[in-house]
């Protein structure tokens, strides 16, 4: 007896955390231990993240993007600057921006890669440019030898890693290609630590200034003074500062993901192999693209429809795999054509094209650690039968 395959009536999530008892374990650990808040484990966190991408300085934090604020907050950005970020992204990296009282200057991206359009870039420099946020999106590393090129001394290069945690660019790992760096652990990213993110720096003094400033400015560390001889001291309050500390359940649950990654980053990448070779001869929906000089570290699977060859449009496409139990999603956004920025700075969609057509035309399909081969089998049947 054949089984219909349009029966198969599975969910497959367009991500899904993999996350089991050793997470557990060590959350209990932090628990039973009475420090909850930022503290040793957070400490480990930070030290296993460092080695890990080759940078001597991690500082957990409560998301990426308050990773990215504190980042430019650290590197002194306010009014009259002006920083420069991709049209295609997620919103938080142009806010970050905002909330330091600076101005996003927009640029197009290329379509091939979705990532930041370095001539745009170059076009876009000003006297009052004080930094670029070249994206790492869906965990492909920015063209940073391109963008070294056309940035000039001085200007900051602040890396939004949030997807690319274990990705490389020409031998060097992302959070270690521009002066300062912010990862994310958001669920839908290949590590989690439920929400939560990770700066890198090579800087000693933007690394000490951040560490003051994420913990209100405090010239100590809560730790410090818990663990010191003066219980009556207080800490001196030099910088303006946050709360942004990451907890020690967070630390407990990232450092046993941050051992993981390695064997994720593997898994997601025969994924997408398999997906690369089983839509080889669809014209019409094209693949992303693999660097050759470093590591994808495949956040999301993000595919492109060709809307002059595909068989319907890109958003019929994704209603009929979502009838078959296969969720997709767009890409990300073209944040010119969000309404707050639409109106802010009376922007248009053919300001920047390729963005509009990348959030047209993306379309991100399963791929995560916790599919089987099974799963691969259905979302390729179920995206094959569209043609």
């Amino acid at each position: 007896m054949t089984t219909d395959p349009s029966m198969d009536m599975r969910r497959i999530q367009i991500s899904l955390p993999a996350t089991g008892e050793e997470e557990c374990d060590s959350v209990r650990e932090s628990i039973l231990s009475g420090w909850v808040t930022q503290g040793p484990k957070v400490a480990a966190f930070e030290k296993a993240f460092a080695e890990m991408h080759g940078v001597p300085h991690a500082l957990a934090v409560t998301s990426c993007t308050t990773g990215l604020h504190l980042a430019l907050a650290g590197l002194g950005i306010g009014p009259g600057d002006e920083v420069i970020v991709p049209a295609f992204t997620w919103i938080a990296t142009a806010n970050v921006v905002l909330y330091c009282g600076a101005t996003p200057v927009f640029v197009d991206v290329d379509p091939a890669t979705n990532n930041i359009d370095v001539e745009d870039v170059a076009r876009k420099l000003t006297d009052r440019t004080r930094a670029v946020i070249p994206v790492h999106l869906f965990g492909l590393c920015a063209d940073m030898d391109g963008l070294r090129e056309v940035v000039p001394s001085g200007v900051f290069i602040l890396e939004d890693a949030a997807c690319a945690a274990g990705a490389s660019y020409k031998g060097t790992s992302a959070g270690a290609l521009g002066d300062v760096a912010a990862f994310s652990f958001h669920p839908r990213k290949s590590i989690t630590t439920g929400e939560g993110g990770m700066i890198t720096t090579r800087d000693a003094d933007l690394a000490d200034r951040m560490e003051k400033m994420r913990n209100h400015g405090a010239e100590i560390s809560e730790e410090q003074r818990h663990h010191g001889p003066s219980p009556w001291r207080l800490p001196d309050f030099n910088l303006l500062g946050y709360n942004y500390r990451m907890t020690d359940l967070q630390g407990a649950i990232g450092l046993v993901q941050l051992g993981k990654l390695e064997q994720f980053i593997a898994e997601r990448q025969a994924g997408a192999e398999a997906y690369c070779e089983a839509f080889v001869d669809l014209p019409w929906l094209r693949m992303p693209v693999m660097p050759t000089e470093g590591r994808h570290a495949w956040q999301a699977f993000v595919t492109w429809v060709d809307p002059e060859q595909a068989p319907m449009s890109r958003n019929e496409m994704m209603s009929k795999l979502n009838e078959r139990g296969v969720a997709t999603r767009p890409g990300t956004h073209a944040v010119h054509e969000l309404g707050y920025y639409r109106e802010r700075y009376g922007l248009k969609p053919q300001d920047f094209p390729n963005a509009c057509a990348c959030a047209a035309n993306t379309m991100a399909i399963p791929l995560h650690n916790r599919m089987d081969d099974s799963d691969y089998a259905h979302v390729i049947e179920a995206i094959r039968s569209l043609s």
